[in-house]
């Protein structure tokens, strides 16, 4: 444990963060997991639906800097190519 009174705030601030940017994640994943669920089902319009919720939330986990951008877009367009392949 940190003796300075700045690296025991900077302690609590990264826990904070950590358990923040955990919860995205899994928020994330579980998303992605749906998507992948109702596609496979055929449920197409389901999908779609499912496809902009997850688009939406990978650009706010990179607009917050949980992920990078540039692998929030790469993301959406192989869920995208997934997504017309199966129609």
């Amino acid at each position: 444990m940190a003796n300075i009174k700045s690296a025991q705030k900077r302690i609590k601030v990264i826990a904070k963060k950590t358990a923040r940017n955990r919860m995205i994640k899994s928020a994330l994943k579980t998303a992605i997991r749906r998507f992948e669920e109702a596609v496979a089902a055929g449920n197409l319009e389901d999908a779609k639906a499912k496809l902009r919720f997850v688009e939406k939330k990978l650009h706010q986990a990179a607009a917050k800097g949980v992920i990078h951008k540039s692998k929030a877009s790469r993301k959406v367009s192989r869920l995208a190519v997934r997504l017309n392949k199966a129609v």
